[in-house]
């Protein structure tokens, strides 16, 4: 089956290697009573840099890299905040009123407790992943999830109120997800979410932090956040990568994959051995007729500069087929078209779900629900993931 992947994030815009650090100050207030909120977390997405209000509202974030952030507050009880912030040299100060967060009915759902243990099994395997290094993450609030699973749909959604607490061990990293809209689709296999997220350096002694530096390169090295650095900085031989323009039709000769799914489920019960070994053929059938051009793409073909300093426009025909030459796929599936000549190598192919997406100077997709991941990169999940502000 095809595995697709698309993820997008609040992230922080900044730029990469400054030597010179700034700070963030600020108040933290309710909007109503102006009094200050005390215990609010105060932090730049997808990065290492939070703290947590003072009893009178008050933070300070130091040794902060100068370039455009995301800052986010979190509260209980209140709206989340968030705005951009843009940081030099300079101490810059901030007076953030909280809006309180109206009481909603959500939908409430009836669950024995085993139904629950099977949709968080679920949440897990599609959010925190399977690999090697989701064995070493451990949920440290799991009940922080709210989770509905759409029977009908074979759809899986999945929220929090707070902030769900993850150890990543494998990489060395305390990982807070404030989880918007989370989204598992058996259908269409498809993982799709939003929300922010805060790193915190987990500590160990000087063996166990050099593990976590070798672990942390293993994971940077061939992901998405490597090949859109590469890309913005013209380095996509020198770093490994390969971009080919793929052509792709939806094969006539596949049936509807609801239609699919509830045969081959109707006749695997069943002693019709004729039955199954048809549907069995016909789930096999490919999705799509591929074509794969053997020219590859420069960075020029595919990034745009537009008219926002440190925003590039990623824009391309078809499809994007990256090919990461450093790294070999052990698990050769049918998900991924290869042709016959190529090694097997790691291939992530990329859709665009807008005309173009945003890309920022860090090489993070910023522009929201513009992009789609499959292959390599799918199967990167939290247990893979490392800041922004991480360089290796």
């Amino acid at each position: 089956m095809r595995f697709f992947f698309c993820f997008w994030l609040i992230l922080s815009i900044h730029s990469i290697s400054i030597a010179q650090t700034g700070s963030i100050t600020g108040k933290v207030t309710a909007i109503d009573t102006k009094s200050g909120l005390g215990k609010a977390s105060v932090f730049l997405s997808n990065a290492t840099f939070g703290t947590v209000t003072a009893e009178d509202g008050t933070f300070t974030l130091s040794g902060v890299k100068p370039g455009k952030y995301e800052l986010v507050v979190s509260i209980l009880g209140y709206e989340n905040f968030s705005q951009s912030v843009l940081v030099d040299t300079k101490s810059q100060q901030l007076n953030i009123e909280m809006i309180p967060r109206p009481i909603q009915m959500k939908e409430i759902v009836i669950t024995t407790n085993i139904n629950w243990k099977k949709n968080y099994a679920l949440f897990v395997k599609d959010f925190i992943g399977i690999s090697a290094n989701s064995k070493l993450c451990k949920v440290i609030n799991p009940h922080a999830v709210n989770l509905i699973y759409h029977k009908k749909t074979q759809t899986l959604e999945a929220s929090t109120d707070e902030f769900l607490i993850v150890d990543n061990k494998a990489l060395g990293y305390r990982v807070r997800f404030l989880i918007n809209h989370f989204e598992s689709s058996t259908l269409s296999n498809e993982i799709r979410y939003s929300g922010q997220v805060l790193f915190e350096e987990l500590k160990g002694g000087k063996s166990q932090l050099q593990k976590w530096k070798l672990k942390r390169q293993e994971a940077y090295y061939g992901s998405s956040l490597h090949f859109f650095r590469s890309l913005l900085h013209q380095q996509l031989p020198e770093q490994g990568f390969v971009m080919y323009q793929l052509q792709r039709k939806p094969n006539p000769k596949r049936l509807p994959e609801a239609l699919l799914q509830q045969k081959y489920n109707q006749f695997n019960k069943s002693n019709n051995r004729d039955s199954i070994d048809y549907w069995n053929r016909m789930v096999q059938q490919p999705r799509y007729i591929e074509n794969l051009f053997k020219e590859p793409l420069k960075a020029e073909d595919v990034l745009l500069k537009t008219d926002q300093s440190g925003l590039y426009a990623l824009a391309f025909p078809d499809l994007l087929y990256v090919v990461y030459t450093k790294k070999h796929d052990e698990k050769i599936t049918n998900d991924i078209y290869r042709p016959l000549f190529m090694e097997n190598y790691a291939v992530s192919v990329v859709t665009l779900l807008k005309k173009y997406a945003l890309v920022d100077l860090n090489g993070v997709v910023v522009s929201p629900e513009s992009t789609l991941f499959e292959g390599d990169w799918a199967n990167d999940k939290l247990a893979e993931l490392v800041p922004v502000d991480y360089t290796p």
